[in-house]
C-alpha cells in the first residue's frame, strides 16, 4: 500500500483527513479537476499549484491513444511528462469506452470497442488497463469495472456488479507496482441496496488501499443518489479513503462530505466555464447574459482569486463569447472556487464548525429557505441540523397550496 490515511477530525459522519500519497500530502475532503489529455484545458500546472489543486485526474483511454502509455513511460511517467509535482489519479478507461463509443461490447474477457484511429476492433481487459496505468505512473489507479448507467434496471445491473468483483481480482493480480501506486476498487450495483451491499462487502474483503463509489451522477434522481452514497459510506472502512466518482456540483460535494465521502472528480467546473458560467456562493453566474455587459463588479466580491481581484464582469462578458482567454479566466476562477470549497470543508470539520459551514453554504444558495427536499433528507441522516436555513417541509407545502 502506497498511501496513509489519517482522520484528523469528524462531525458525525463527515470527516477531515490527511491523505499521504507518493507525490503529495493531501487534505480531504478534496475535489480533483479532470485533465483528460494530461492537461486541464487552458491552465498551466503552475496555476493549478497556485490555486491549491492537490490531485489531477487523467483519462487512461485518451492517454493510451495519444501520446500512448509507452511514450509516457519512456518520458519518466505522467508526472514528469506534464510537469506536475503533485498527485495524479488515472481512471481505468472503461467509462470512456462506454460513454464515447456506443459500439463498445462488454464480455467476461473485457471491453471490445472500435478503435477511433482505424476502426479495427480492440479489447481492453482488466490486465491491460492496469498495465497501461502502471506505465502512466499515477499515485492512484482505478480498477476496470463493468460500467452500467444507473438509469438501467434489471438483470444487467446484477451481472455488472458480479463481473466488477471478478475483475477486481484480475486487476490485483496484474498490478505490478503496489508499493508505488494505489489500486482503488469501485462499488457498483446501480440503485439496488442489496447489490451495492454485496459489492461493498466483496471489495472490503480484498483489503484495497481505497474505495470508489461508481455508477452515479449519470441521470438518476437526487434522492436515489444520496441514499446510495449514504449506504456505501456507512459500510466502507473508516480507515480508507472514499471517492465518489463523477460528482462536481458544489451542493452535491457538501452533501456527500456530510455523509462521509472524501474525494470527488468532475469535468463540470471547467466545462461550464467554457460555456461562460462562473461558480459563485449563490449558485452560478452566466457571464454571457446581457446584464453583465456594463457590470463593473468582480464575479464574486468574496473571492480572493486572481480573476476576481483583477477583472470585471463586463470585461469577462466581452471575452467569454469571443476569446479563449475568457474560458481560461473562468476555468481558473471555477477551480479556485472548488479548491476553496474543499479547504473550507476540511477546516470547518477540524474546527468543529461543520454544521455552521453547511448552514452558511445553504443560506447563500437558497436565500428563500427553499432547500431541496433531498438535501434536507440527506442532512437529517448525516445528523446535521439545517432548520436555521431551511423552511420546514410542511410550510413549503402550505406555500405551494396557497399560491396554487
Amino acid at each position: 500500500m502506497a498511501l496513509r490515511f489519517e482522520v484528523l477530525g469528524r462531525f458525525n459522519r463527515a470527516r477531515a483527513a490527511r491523505l499521504t500519497l507518493p507525490h503529495f500530502l493531501c487534505e480531504t475532503p478534496l475535489f480533483m479537476p479532470v485533465g483528460t489529455q494530461g492537461t486541464i484545458k487552458g491552465l498551466t500546472t503552475h496555476q493549478l499549484e497556485d490555486i491549491g489543486c492537490q490531485i489531477i485526474l487523467g483519462n487512461t483511454y485518451h492517454l493510451a491513444l495519444r501520446p500512448t502509455s509507452e511514450l509516457i513511460d519512456e518520458m519518466g511517467g505522467l508526472h514528469k511528462f506534464m510537469n506536475w509535482p503533485r498527485a495524479l489519479l488515472t481512471d481505468s478507461g472503461g467509462f470512456q469506452m462506454v460513454s464515447l463509443l456506443h459500439l463498445a461490447d462488454i464480455t467476461e474477457e473485457g471491453v471490445t470497442f472500435q478503435s477511433p484511429v482505424d476502426g479495427k476492433p480492440m479489447l481492453l481487459t482488466p490486465e491491460e488497463s492496469i498495465q497501461i496505468q502502471n506505465r502512466i505512473g499515477a499515485d492512484i489507479i482505478m480498477a476496470l469495472d463493468d460500467v452500467v448507467k444507473t438509469t438501467i434496471t434489471g438483470p444487467r445491473i446484477e451481472e455488472a456488479m458480479y463481473r466488477t468483483l471478478r475483475w477486481i481480482d484480475r486487476c490485483i493480480a496484474a498490478h505490478k507496482k503496489p508499493k508505488e501506486q494505489n489500486l482503488f476498487g469501485i462499488v457498483q450495483g446501480g440503485l439496488d441496496p442489496v447489490l451495492r451491499d454485496i459489492c461493498v462487502q466483496g471489495l472490503v474483503e480484498r483489503n484495497l488501499p481505497g474505495y470508489a463509489i461508481g455508477g452515479l451522477a449519470g441521470g438518476e434522481d437526487k434522492d436515489s443518489f444520496w441514499r446510495v452514497v449514504a449506504q456505501c459510506t456507512a459500510s466502507l472502512p473508516e480507515s480508507k479513503p472514499r471517492y465518489v466518482m463523477g460528482v462536481g456540483y458544489p451542493l452535491d460535494i457538501v452533501v456527500c462530505s456530510a455523509l462521509g465521502a472524501d474525494m470527488y472528480d468532475c469535468v463540470y467546473p471547467t466545462r461550464t466555464a467554457r460555456f461562460g458560467t462562473a461558480l459563485v456562493p449563490e449558485g452560478v453566474l452566466k457571464l454571457k447574459h446581457q446584464s453583465m455587459a456594463d457590470d463593473t463588479r468582480p464575479i464574486d466580491s468574496t473571492c480572493e482569486c486572481m480573476v476576481c481581484k483583477n477583472y470585471t464582469r463586463a470585461y469577462l462578458h466581452c471575452l467569454v463569447t469571443k476569446d479563449a482567454m475568457g474560458s481560461q479566466l473562468l476555468s481558473y476562477h471555477n477551480l479556485y472556487y472548488m479548491m476553496q470549497l474543499s479547504r473550507n470543508l476540511h477546516s470547518s470539520i477540524i474546527e468543529g464548525k461543520f454544521p455552521e459551514f453547511v448552514c452558511d453554504f445553504l443560506r447563500k444558495m437558497f436565500p428563500e429557505g427553499d432547500v431541496p427536499e433531498w438535501v434536507c433528507n440527506a442532512m437529517e441522516v448525516a445528523g446535521i441540523d439545517i432548520s436555521s436555513c431551511s423552511t420546514p417541509l410542511n410550510s413549503k407545502l402550505n406555500l405551494h397550496t396557497s399560491s396554487g
